[in-house]
C-alpha cells in the first residue's frame, strides 16, 4: 500500500522546518564534525538523555544581525540546541552548541535560548548541563553577542548553590565563553577534541613570544592535571556523557531537594578485616586511602572528581545504605597527605558544593600538617588553607569524621574536626592526635636535656616513645570529647552508617546574614 501523503500544507511546512533546522549547518559541515571525531550537538544530547525524552524549545529561533550580509545567512535554531528531558527519569534542563552553525558562535538570539532554559530551570528546580562547542562570540554581532555572554554569566552566578550546573567541553571555549563553565560546579572535558583557555597560542605568541600547542596550552590533560580547571577527562565523548550521567544520579535536582536514594544490597553491617593491617606499623610508610574509601562504602564504588590534581587528597562521591556522601581525604600515598595550596582550594570547593545541595560529608584524616616552603608561602597557603577551614566550619550538612592515623597541628583543626562543627568523630586506635609528630615535639620540649644527654640518641628514643605513648594516640582526644569513640578500623562501615542515620534529620541553621567573606 503507498505511503499517505499529508493533504495538509501547514503540516507539510512543519515537517519542512523541522527537517531544516535538524540539519544545523548542512551535511557537508556534520560530516566534518564527525571527521573531527565529534558527535554534532542532537547526536550528543540523544547520547545524553534517557531515549525519547528530548523536549526542544526555540527549534526556530534565528538571530537578527543585518549587518556584513548576516540577514543572507540564517539557520534554524542560531546554533544552539536548547531544552529539557529525563536522566535515569529526572528532569534536567540542556544546551547543546551546535559548531555546524556559524562554528558554534554565540549571538544575541544564542544566549536568549540558553538564558531561557536556566530561567526555567531555576523556576521549576532543575539541573543544567551546557554541552559547550563554540568559537566564541560572533563577531558579526559585536557588543550584543558580549552582552549575551554576561546575561548567561548572571544566570550562573544566580543559580549557583540552587541547582547544579555542570560544563561538557566537547570542542573549542575561549576567551570570555570560559567564564560560564567556571562559574558552574563540575566541568568535563574530552581528550584530543577540546580546549578551554582565555588567550589562545597565537595571541601569547605575539605578546609574551611562548610557544605553546592549544593541547598543551588548554587541553582536557592540562586542565585535568595542572590548572584543576576541569574535574573530569575522558577518552571520548560517549565515555564523557555517561560519566556526566552518573555524577547526576549523586545529586538532588535543587538545594530544597534531597539527593537520590537507591536500593542497597551491599550489607550495612559488612566489615572489611583487610582494614585491620591496612595502615602499616610505621607511621612514616604511605598506603592508599582509596582502599579504605572502597572498602567502607556501597558495592566498593567510589565516583572520584578531580582524580588527577592535587592527588594529595582525594574527594568524590559514593553511596552509604544507597544514600549519596561526600568523601573527602587526605592521601598518604602521595606528598604523605599534606595540605597544600592546591589540595585545600579542591576540597574546599567541593565541600561547599556539598553543602550547597544537601549531600553529607564523611572525612577520612591521615594529615601530618601544612606543606611548608617558601613557595607555598608566597603564593598564599595562609588564604588559601582558610579556604577549607572556611568550608567545613560553615557547613550544616551532616559530617562524620574518621581519623585514620595522623592528624597533626592546624591541618588536625582543618580537616573537620569537633572544633569547627563536625557532628561524629571517630579515631582508630593507631590514630595519632598532636600538635605535631613525636620527633619534632621532642626536638622543641627536650632541646636542653638532649644537648645536655652523655648519649643523646638512645635519650632521644626514649624521650620520642614516651611523647608517643602519652600523646601521639587518640585517647588524651577521647577523653576530651574531641573523638567520640576510638573503633576498630574493620567496623568503620557500619559505624559510619549508624552515624549519619541518626543524623539524617539534623537542622542547624548559620547566623543571619547576606553571606560570608571567605578569604579568596
Amino acid at each position: 500500500m503507498p505511503e499517505s501523503i499529508d493533504p495538509d500544507p501547514r503540516r507539510a511546512l512543519l515537517d519542512q522546518l523541522n527537517a531544516r533546522a535538524e540539519k544545523g549547518g548542512g551535511d557537508d559541515r556534520i560530516a566534518r564534525q564527525h571527521r573531527d571525531g565529534k558527535l554534532t550537538a542532537r547526536e550528543r544530547i540523544d547520547a545524553f538523555l534517557d531515549p525519547g525524552t528530548f523536549v526542544e524549545l526555540d527549534k526556530f529561533k534565528t538571530h537578527r544581525c543585518a549587518d556584513f550580509g548576516m540577514d543572507q545567512h540564517k539557520v534554524l535554531g542560531d546554533g544552539v540546541v536548547t531544552g529539557y528531558g529525563l536522566v535515569e527519569g529526572r528532569q534536567v534542563f540542556v544546551f547543546a552548541q551546535d559548531f555546524t552553525v556559524f562554528g558554534g558562535s554565540l549571538s544575541g538570539a544564542f544566549s536568549e535560548k540558553i538564558c531561557k532554559v536556566m530561567d526555567r530551570a531555576m523556576e521549576v528546580g532543575c539541573p543544567v548541563i551546557g554541552l559547550n562547542d563554540s568559537g566564541g562570540a560572533r563577531i558579526q554581532e559585536g557588543v550584543v553577542s558580549l552582552a549575551g555572554y554576561a546575561d548567561i554569566f548572571l544566570r550562573n552566578t544566580l543559580a549557583s548553590g540552587l541547582v547544579p550546573q555542570i560544563s561538557v567541553i566537547m570542542g573549542p571555549c575561549a576567551g570570555g565563553a570560559v567564564y560560564s563553565p567556571a562559574i558552574t560546579d563540575f566541568i568535563f572535558m574530552v581528550k584530543d577534541t577540546s580546549y578551554m583557555f582565555i588567550t589562545g597560542p597565537d595571541v601569547i605568541r605575539a605578546v609574551t613570544h611562548e610557544e605553546v600547542t592549544k593541547e598543551d596550552l588548554g587541553g582536557a590533560r592540562t586542565h585535568a592535571t595542572r590548572s584543576g580547571v576541569a574535574h573530569f577527562a575522558l577518552d571520548t565523548e560517549e565515555a564523557t556523557l555517561r560519566a556526566v550521567r552518573e555524577l547526576v544520579s549523586f545529586l538532588p535536582l535543587n538545594n530544597a531537594d534531597d539527593p537520590p536514594v537507591q536500593p542497597c544490597s551491599d550489607d550495612v553491617a559488612r566489615r572489611d578485616d583487610a582494614l585491620k593491617t591496612l595502615v602499616p606499623d610505621s607511621p612514616t610508610r604511605p598506603y592508599d586511602m582509596k582502599e579504605v574509601i572502597r572498602a567502607i562504602v556501597d558495592d566498593r564504588h567510589f565516583f572520584e572528581v578531580s582524580e588527577h590534581f592535587a592527588t594529595n587528597i582525594v574527594i568524590g562521591f559514593a553511596r552509604l545504605n544507597g544514600k549519596p556522601v561526600g568523601i573527602v581525604a587526605n592521601q598518604p600515598a602521595m606528598l604523605a597527605g599534606v595540605l597544600d595550596i592546591d589540595a585545600s582550594v579542591k576540597a574546599a570547593r567541593f565541600v561547599r558544593f556539598c553543602d550547597a545541595f544537601n549531600i553529607p560529608l564523611l572525612t577520612l584524616v591521615d594529615v601530618p600538617g601544612f606543606l611548608p616552603g617558601t613557595d607555598q608561602e608566597w603564593n598564599g597557603i595562609i588564604s588559601h588553607g582558610a579556604k577549607l577551614l572556611f568550608a567545613f566550619a560553615e557547613a550544616t550538612v551532616p559530617k562524620v569524621t574518621v581519623i585514620t592515623r595522623k592528624a597533626y597541628g592546624g591541618a588536625y583543626d582543618v580537616m573537620a574536626s569537633k572544633h569547627i562543627r563536625a557532628d561524629v568523630n571517630y579515631a582508630w586506635p593507631g590514630a595519632e592526635v598532636a600538635v605535631m609528630g613525636p620527633e619534632g615535639a621532642v626536638n622543641i620540649i627536650f632541646r636542653k636535656e638532649l644537648a645536655a644527654a652523655k648519649d643523646p640518641v638512645a635519650e632521644r628514643a626514649r624521650l620520642i616513645q614516651e611523647y608517643r605513648d602519652k600523646f601521639a594516640n587518640p585517647y588524651k582526644a577521647a577523653e576530651l570529647g574531641y573523638v567520640d569513640e576510638v573503633i576498630k578500623p574493620e567496623d568503620t562501615r557500619p559505624k559510619v552508617i549508624r552515624a549519619f542515620e541518626m543524623l539524617r534529620t539534623k537542622r542547624q541553621e548559620n547566623p543571619p546574614k547576606k553571606h560570608g567573606n571567605i578569604p579568596l
